[in-house]
């Protein structure tokens, strides 16, 4: 076939452009396509272009293993990281496999080919296209790019200003001098707060309950003075190092001390903040780490706060006015525009629905395999990042894992490699059970299941799973194998004719 492919790539985002470099660097003689739905390279950082976008984890630890990230900024904004991206695929030549504005509607496994035939759409024409591949990695992260969630708001028609989803910000927005409502408390608000104020007349961060944000340097001081004696990758892997061991550190403290972790945390923001600073709006009722820690580089938001720029209501949402928006306690926020910063809606594998010789898989009642393949799902890896810690660092494990798989099969005249769980190795939770967050939340019922143990069971720890992924035995009970027929074999190791 004309479309066939070794392997194909969903997604040209930060994980679609580094499973390719991977496969690049691993995997060089292998047919390689990336499938990406949008026109450019970047995923979330293309998408997402609201005030002041930037990472939420260090780019120590969120840049590739395998190309260091040399600025000195702590927390990247978009289009730094965007770039970066872009970079990386051209100087690693994956650029050039990239196939855009392409929508993949299903994916069914052939199990008589051995290979899985995949159907898109051309959006810019309507023509429907077919490819195939022998193997299939998914990078397309865990939200549905077409929209945000948004809650139903009562009386949201009646407002007469502008209201705005960050998903999809409008280009020029002009809000100088305007009174802006934030809603939400997330990592999205407390980013937006800081960058809006400075331009709008005064900006108010509306939520309904308070989150936990921790204060960043800005800049990375140490990796600036050890540039001047040490050569940059050595710095860079230093700074590696220390990010991932204090991110764990901080992460195992807060799971293991709460109280602890809880009272080192709000005296920072106290100290931020000022003594006389109301501190409810700061202090949430759930114990560090059930949710993920919104970070502010060099306490921005908690500036704009004290300067009286921007300030911050905890109360709920009765209806909104002409105005504004009138609150449960009666109080009425007036503004100009209403920024909706209500989260993601958790979307698996890009809305793509999969299937095995024609019968529907249902990712909900499926366990992962080593966090990365799917229970009884041939020759398919999904590539998800951690939630507690930055998204690359499992990434670029994954797709070290999954060249590994490629070349190990290769080698053995394998056609297929298929994880099978034993009975009752499912829990009742998800795979992102451990995370209270309303979008993590809502998408419970979506999500593929937990398992009791290993292999089944998702670890979100770097050390452990970089242990099982790049360094245990490749051949293992639970994973089955399919040889290549023997004319396969036989085709492939006919010399070529000059």
């Amino acid at each position: 076939m004309r479309n066939h492919y070794d392997v194909l790539i969903i997604g040209a985002g930060l994980s679609g452009i580094g499973a390719a470099c991977h496969l690049a660097m691993d995997c060089p003689g292998k047919n390689v396509t990336i499938l990406e739905r949008r026109n450019a390279v970047g995923g979330t950082w293309d998408l997402f272009r609201y005030p002041g976008i930037r990472s939420d984890s260090d780019m120590f630890t969120f840049g590739y293993n395998f190309r260091p990230w040399n600025a000195l900024k702590v927390l990247a904004d978009g289009p730094a990281i965007r770039q970066y991206v872009n970079d990386t695929a051209r100087q690693y030549g994956v650029d050039k496999k990239v196939q855009f504005g392409i929508k993949i509607l299903r994916a069914d496994w052939s199990s008589a080919q051995n290979h899985w035939v995949v159907s898109a759409l051309h959006e810019a024409s309507g023509e429907t296209r077919t490819y195939s591949a022998n193997f299939l990695i998914s990078c397309t992260g865990y939200y549905n790019f077409d929209r945000g969630y948004l809650p139903d708001f009562p009386g949201v028609g009646k407002f007469k200003g502008q209201c705005v989803h960050p998903q999809h910000w409008p280009e020029n927005l002009d809000y100088s001098g305007k009174r802006v409502v934030i809603i939400g408390s997330g990592a999205t608000a407390v980013t937006l707060v800081p960058s809006m104020a400075n331009t709008a007349a005064h900006v108010t961060m509306l939520q309904r309950s308070p989150t936990y944000i921790f204060s960043v340097p800005a800049y990375d001081g140490l990796s600036a003075l050890l540039n001047k004696f040490l050569p940059k990758s050595w710095v860079y892997k230093l700074a590696r190092r220390r990010n991932i061991a204090l991110q764990r550190w901080t992460y195992d403290a807060a799971k293991r001390f709460p109280k602890i972790s809880r009272a080192v945390m709000l005296a920072a923001v106290r100290r931020q903040l000022g003594k006389n600073a109301d501190m409810t709006h700061f202090t949430p009722t759930y114990k560090p780490w059930d949710q993920r820690i919104c970070a502010v580089p060099n306490g921005d938001l908690f500036k704009s706060i004290r300067e009286g720029k921007a300030n911050v209501v905890t109360d709920h949402i009765d209806t909104f006015t002409e105005r504004g928006i009138k609150l449960k306690s009666g109080r009425e926020l007036e503004a100009d525009i209403i920024v909706t910063a209500t989260g993601l809606e958790l979307q698996l594998m890009g809305g793509i629905e999969l299937s095995i010789d024609g019968q529907p898989i249902e990712p909900n009642k499926r366990l992962t395999y080593k966090s990365v393949m799917m229970q009884d799902v041939p020759n398919l890896a999904w590539v998800f990042g951690y939630t507690n810690a930055s998204w690359t660092l499992k990434a670029d494990i994954a797709c070290e894992y999954v060249c590994r798989l490629l070349n190990y099969m290769d080698q053995n005249g394998i056609a297929a490699a298929t994880p099978h769980a034993p009975p009752g190795a499912a829990e009742d939770g998800a795979v992102m059970a451990a995370l209270e967050s309303g979008y993590v939340q809502r998408a419970q019922h979506t999500l593929p299941r937990q398992g009791r143990m290993l292999p089944w069971r998702v670890m979100n720890h770097f050390q452990n799973d970089s242990d099982m992924l790049l360094r245990s035995p490749l051949a293992d009970p639970a994973l089955q194998f399919t040889m290549a027929p023997k004319s396969v074999l036989a085709a492939k190791a006919e010399p070529a004719v000059a």
